[in-house]
């Protein structure tokens, strides 16, 4: 049988489901954290890819931000219920607004202190959390999804707990009024750095990456001995392609 490489990095929650994904399926691979294995950002660059996570076979790769491209490249059936968009699109905005609840919750005195074994502030977290809805929405405009959506830290401006959760629930506005102006007339296809995505697939991936950075930021609330009012509702998450885990395990956080 031939390997399988899955190149990854801490802090990305597509690179835990995916390998999440494999140890599910009983599909043995090698783990290649980018961030310790000096030569595997040039090994990437020499097959091509542009990004984490990466599962290479045999001189071939796929991203495995697509579930279902993954699922065909290691021979797995992609065969699993899919809430429909109206669905995706409700549970977003619950989960923008839980989100935004729980960053408004974050202590000062640990806004700022790094993630183990991440290139993120807990502050750094709650930004990214709207700045994934903002780069589904650029692509559902017409623009496109990239890998610096997903980079952006916030500016000096927007440095507290208060102004993450404003930012968040703005974004939440704007997803609601582009769903009420666009709903019956949704594009069929969506420009992203990994290729093109059917919007209901781009969608379910916004909707589970939000939902698993409002479990983290939850968590991170519990460790610092607060408990979040209100805490994140499980119904909200029944149905999405989350990762079991809330953390990778490879790269514990304390």
């Amino acid at each position: 049988m031939s390997v399988i490489t899955v190149y990854w990095q801490p802090g990305c929650t597509s690179c835990l489901r995916t390998k999440e994904f494999l140890h599910a399926h009983g599909v043995p691979f090698e783990s290649v954290n980018v961030r310790e294995q000096p030569t595997a950002l040039a090994d990437l660059a020499r097959l091509g890819a542009k990004s984490v996570p990466t599962v290479v076979r045999d001189g071939r790769h796929v991203n495995g931000q697509d579930l279902d491209a993954l699922a065909r490249f290691v021979g797995i059936p992609p065969d699993r219920p899919r809430l429909p968009v109206p669905v995706l699109v409700s549970r977003l905005l619950a989960l923008l607004d839980a989100s935004a609840h729980l960053a408004g919750q974050i202590p000062d005195e640990v806004l700022h202190e790094p993630l183990t074994g991440r290139d993120r502030t807990t502050l750094d977290l709650a930004y990214h959390v709207p700045q994934v809805v903002v780069g589904f929405l650029d692509a559902a405009l017409g623009g496109r999804l990239t890998t610096e959506h997903f980079e952006r830290k916030p500016p000096e401006a927007m440095r507290t707990a208060a102004g993450v959760a404003g930012l968040t629930r703005s974004v939440s506005q704007a997803v609601a009024v582009w769903w009420g102006a666009n709903q019956s007339r949704l594009p069929a296809e969506l420009d992203t750095y990994y290729g093109p995505q059917t919007l209901h697939d781009l969608l379910e991936r916004t909707t589970w990456h939000v939902a698993q950075h409002a479990r983290q930021l939850e968590h991170l609330l519990t460790l610092r001995g607060r408990t979040p009012v209100p805490g994140l509702p499980v119904a909200l998450l029944d149905g999405l392609p989350l990762p079991a885990a809330i953390w990778d395990t490879e790269v514990p956080l304390r």
